[in-house]
């Protein structure tokens, strides 16, 4: 099991625009936005719901009108923008969706990060929300900080827009250059449940996974829940560390390029990531003990039915080569990640 490498069939765009984007769910009612074939091509626009913590630096006119179409009670129950859903002909439930993803290009040169109150150290930090405003190099592939403020209400409304004349603006992080990590913290297929899945917690379908490492060169698989797939794309980031611990990451819009396929030929119970080095599963919980034991097991799936171990080589495996982090603590349902490096199966037994 790896990703198919066949010449891709057609290229179609996917613009953020009001009628093809659904803030903060996953919906499995929901209308496609674009109906695709299996190995076609999609230039899709990703944009950010923290746009307005800058919004002279992070918003051009097509954000700007989807803040304004976009009324905020319809911003629920999660806060993400995502765009589509996109139809994949043939994607039935049981298949798996593969995402292979080529581009992910800032849209402008500034990005946000939000301390707030659902991060991890927010008591710790006398309870007050920070946000830090980021400066693009698109030459060096760096962000450096630009300035940063405290928030006096806290971010309640998916979508807020502040007036950064009006706060008192701060240096911060000076002579700190982040290397640039473009992905997305969110995407997936539509769960098979009645009604609106919030975006923000990860699940079997996907959505906020957070890790870092869904982008440019990685393919994703997502177990397909509903005909279709009905698979959307949001929560854009240029760079984040693992655990994500304020709360978010540098939120920044991309313009993403991405070939989807259907794989009939295998099954997974978890999105599963595949890198140039790497196969990563995922494990999700409220408590990390138990995400940690959903990524051991899953883990051991894979290595057992791809890798055709046995269950005792297999644990013996995790235990020496398979490393173990925490991909995010601040999305309420928290992600443990697991990886294995793909060249221990390239050698031939003794």
């Amino acid at each position: 099991m790896t990703r198919q490498q066949t010449a891709p069939r057609r290229l179609h765009d996917l613009p953020a625009t009001p009628a093809n984007v659904h803030w903060g769910y996953f919906d499995a009612s929901l209308a496609p936005a674009l109906r695709v074939q299996s190995g076609d091509l999609v230039r899709a626009e990703a944009v950010t719901h923290h746009a307005g913590d800058a919004p002279d630096l992070m918003m051009d006119a097509g954000i700007r009108a989807l803040y304004t179409a976009i009324p905020e009670y319809d911003r629920a129950p999660g806060v993400h923008i995502m765009t589509g859903p996109i139809h994949i002909a043939d994607a039935m439930p049981g298949d798996m969706l593969e995402v292979h993803y080529l581009q992910m290009v800032p849209r402008l040169d500034h990005g946000s990060n939000l301390a707030a109150h659902w991060g991890h150290l927010y008591r710790e930090m006398a309870e007050r929300e920070r946000v830090t405003i980021y400066r693009i190099d698109r030459a060096t592939q760096q962000a450096s900080a630009l300035f940063a403020y405290d928030v006096a209400e806290k971010y309640t409304v998916p979508g807020r827009i502040t007036d950064c004349a009006a706060c008192r603006c701060e240096p911060a992080l000076r002579g700190i250059r982040v290397p640039m990590r473009p992905h997305l913290g969110t995407a997936g297929v539509a769960p098979d449940v009645q009604g609106r899945v919030s975006s923000v917690p990860p699940g079997l379908h996907g959505g906020n996974i957070d890790n870092w490492r869904i982008g440019a060169g990685a393919t994703m698989y997502y177990p397909v829940q509903v005909p279709g797939a009905l698979f959307s794309v949001g929560d854009p980031h240029i760079s984040q560390g693992d655990g994500e611990i304020s709360g978010t990451a540098i939120e920044a819009s991309l313009d993403v390029l991405f070939q989807v396929r259907v794989r009939k030929d295998f099954q997974f119970p978890s999105p599963l990531l595949e890198t140039p080095r790497h196969w990563i599963v995922h494990g999700f919980d409220e408590d990390l003990n138990v995400a940690m034991r959903n990524a051991s097991l899953d883990m051991m799936k894979l290595l057992t039915e791809q890798q055709r171990l046995s269950r005792d080589d297999a644990y013996s495996l995790m235990s020496v080569a398979a490393d173990f982090a925490v991909t995010q603590v601040v999305d309420g349902r928290q992600g443990i990640h697991c990886r294995i490096a793909r060249g221990l199966f390239r050698c031939e037994p003794d």
